[in-house]
This record gives C-alpha cells, sequence and structure tokens, in this order.
C-alpha cells in the first residue's frame, strides 16, 4: 500500500476491503510523505519492518528488485490525488498491478498517459469507484441494460454532504486540508472528490455517454479556493438529459449520494445511505422495493451478495467487492488462466480517464459559462 499513513480515513477503509475475502495480504508499504511516519503504521500493522519503505519511489525499485517469485503481487495506492499519476506510472512499469483510488489523476492528459502505461503493460489496474460494488447497484445496472426501462428519458445523480459547511481545513483536520488544496487535490474539489462519483454511477448503471455539460460551480463558504457546491446539466448521447449535483455544504446531509433512472416504460431509484434496497417505479402499478440478498436478483448482483437477506451489507463490503474481483483477476494472470467474467466487473482506467474527461469539461463549462462539448464521453 502506498498511502493510509496515521489519521488517514480511506487507507483503513481499504485494508479492511482487502482483507474481507482473503485475496490479499498486506506485506508492504509506505504509508506516508515523512518516513517515520511510515514506519509507525507498518508497526501498528505488523510489518516486517524491512519492507516499510520511506518514499514510494524506494518501494516501487526495491520490490521490483524482488524478482516475481517474492515482490508484491498488487500495490493498492490511497493517497491524495496529486500521487496517483506517478505512484501508478512507476508500478506499472516495475510489472505490478495497480488498485488505485478514485479520481484516477488530477488532469486529463496525465489519466490519457496512465491509459497508455496500462494497455503497454497489459496489467491489471482497477479504480475504486467503491459504489459499483453495491449489490443493488449491480441490479440497477442489470435492469437497464435488459430493456425493463425502456428508452432512458432523464437521469439524475445527486451527492450532498454537509461536513464542510464551515472552513474545517483552517482547523488542522487532514481530510479537509488536503481536499481544499489545489496541488494536492487538483483544481477540484467537490466535483473530484464526489461528482466524480455520480458521474460514473450514472455511466455504470446506465452506459450512456456524455455529449455535452453545462456546469455551476460555487464556493459558498467564504474564503474558500476551491468549490464546495456543484450542479450540473447533462446531455447524452441519444437524447436522454441529465442533473447532476455535487455539494460539500449541504448542512445536515451526511452521505446522500442517490441515484434516479427514469425510462420510457419505468424508472429507478437507488439510495447508498440504504443500500439494500432498490425501487422500481411504475405508470400503471405500485412501486416494487427489491432488496439485496434475494433469489430473483441478477447473477451480477448475488454475485457481489454475502449474507442472507435482513444482513446490513454496506460501505467495506461494496469496496471489497471490487478488491475481490482485482484479486481474482490478477490471480488468474499470475496462474495463466481465465478469471470468471463476473470478478471483472470492476472500474478500470478507461474509467477514470472517462471521469477525468469529465471534471475537466465541467471545470470548462463553468469558467466560460456556457455549454461544453464532450466530443464523445468515452
Amino acid at each position: 500500500m502506498v498511502g493510509g499513513g496515521p489519521g488517514a480515513f480511506i487507507g483503513g477503509v481499504h485494508r479492511m476491503a482487502a482483507a474481507l475475502d482473503g485475496e490479499f495480504e498486506l506485506v508492504a508499504g509506505a504509508f506516508a510523505s515523512r518516513p517515520d511516519r511510515s514506519r509507525e503504521q507498518g508497526r501498528a500493522l505488523g510489518l516486517d519492518a524491512r519492507r516499510v519503505y520511506g518514499t514510494w519511489r524506494e518501494m516501487a525499485e526495491a520490490e521490483a528488485a524482488l524478482g516475481e517469485d517474492r515482490r508484491i503481487e498488487a500495490v493498492s495506492i490511497v493517497t491524495p490525488n496529486h500521487l496517483h499519476h506517478p505512484v501508478a506510472t512507476a508500478f506499472l512499469n516495475a510489472g505490478i498491478p495497480v488498485i488505485c483510488d478514485k479520481p484516477m489523476t488530477t488532469t486529463l492528459a496525465d489519466a490519457e498517459e496512465l491509459c497508455d502505461t496500462v494497455e503497454r503493460t497489459g496489467l491489471t489496474f482497477a479504480l475504486t469507484h467503491n459504489y459499483t460494488g453495491y449489490p443493488m447497484v449491480r441490479e440497477a445496472r442489470h435492469q437497464v441494460h435488459t430493456g425493463r426501462l425502456g428508452t432512458v428519458r432523464k437521469v439524475v445523480a445527486e451527492y450532498p454532504q454537509g461536513w464542510l459547511s464551515t472552513r474545517l481545513e483552517e482547523t488542522g483536520h487532514k481530510q479537509a486540508r488536503w481536499r481544499q488544496d489545489p496541488e494536492r487535490a487538483g483544481w477540484s474539489s467537490a466535483v473530484g472528490d464526489i461528482g466524480s462519483h455520480a458521474h460514473n454511477l450514472a455511466h455504470y448503471v446506465t452506459g450512456l455517454e456524455i455529449d455535452a455539460v453545462f456546469a455551476d460551480l460555487s464556493a459558498q463558504v467564504a474564503g474558500r479556493v476551491m468549490e464546495d457546491d456543484a450542479g450540473m446539466l447533462v446531455r447524452f448521447a441519444g437524447g436522454a438529459r441529465g442533473v447532476f449535483m455535487a455539494s460539500q455544504v449541504s448542512t445536515g446531509e451526511e452521505n446522500g449520494l442517490a441515484l434516479r433512472v427514469y425510462g420510457e416504460k419505468m424508472g429507478l431509484v437507488w439510495r447508498q445511505e440504504r443500500p439494500d434496497e432498490l425501487h422500481l417505479l411504475f405508470p400503471d402499478a405500485p412501486r416494487q422495493t427489491l432488496t439485496r440478498g434475494s433469489p430473483w436478483l441478477s447473477a451480477a448482483a448475488q454475485h457481489a451478495t454475502r449474507l442472507p437477506p435482513g444482513h446490513p451489507e454496506g460501505f467495506i463490503e461494496a469496496f471489497a467487492n471490487i478488491y475481490r474481483g482485482a484479486g481474482r483477476v490478477i490471480g488468474a494472470a499470475l496462474a495463466g488462466t481465465e478469471a470468471d467474467p463476473l470478478d471483472r466487473d470492476f472500474p478500470d482506467h478507461a474509467d477514470g480517464a472517462r471521469g477525468m474527461h469529465f471534471i475537466e469539461s465541467v471545470l470548462k463549462s463553468d469558467a466560460r459559462e456556457r455549454w461544453v462539448a464532450m466530443e464523445g464521453d468515452a
């Protein structure tokens, strides 16, 4: 693992997710920008001190030098955004598959370069847009892709949070501080951090590509350089329309990611705060609520399910579904076999580039105060 040192939130989440299904064992890491903090985290995790590194560059070089029979078989990158591109590139060039937190990079140019590196090396690259790992999100995609909704007409993806309703970054809060720092987060805060999830979720479920966006970004908390609130109108290829919202200043909200998709025949609604439910909406019949773990769900939803109905599964399990899939794909490659297609159901480098294309188009639209064509999202 690179990143995820003392005080980090997402590193612990990734470690739990990687361990849940027994596909991975954590054996090495460069956990912090300071070598002493990296060693502190390594001791806390019980790792061999010889494989706890002072820098990620040292780790990439040392692990590659160990040879294929001893070196790490994958690296998990959980750093602030600005390091995703250089770290992933270094490990891919060292022959090591990558599991990377989102967004993939901070610029579209870096994303395209990283895609070239993935294609050149032929190695697995998984991007942890973890909401695609929820079973009922996979069921929602099944409902759309099997034609039950008919032609999609409207997509609404919203992600309200309230945790940045004050200048939290000025209090020493580690997560708030780097997310409001363009040197580490890139030139977007709310859109890069949570708007990217809304965009990815909408694409994953519907498969629709974006033709153009019209965005309005603002810093609602006085004194901020980067946006904490964003509204986006979306035109999809084929004629559907969309509305995306990403806000970190929606006071009182916790983690309200939600997706609504409306087709000519029916609609569906999924909410992250009640992830085991998928609501189906009909013009001439009562709405239905499907629940995770039910035997009549799609193979994709059942493959992502561990527990019987009524035993809640959530955030960690969704992450773990991506790690499990990536682990089995990497393991199959090492063994020279083919992985189950259901295990290949995780976001990859193409999704990362699509996300950066969206973020940059949103920033351009806001700056120009007009529609910006994306010229084919893919």
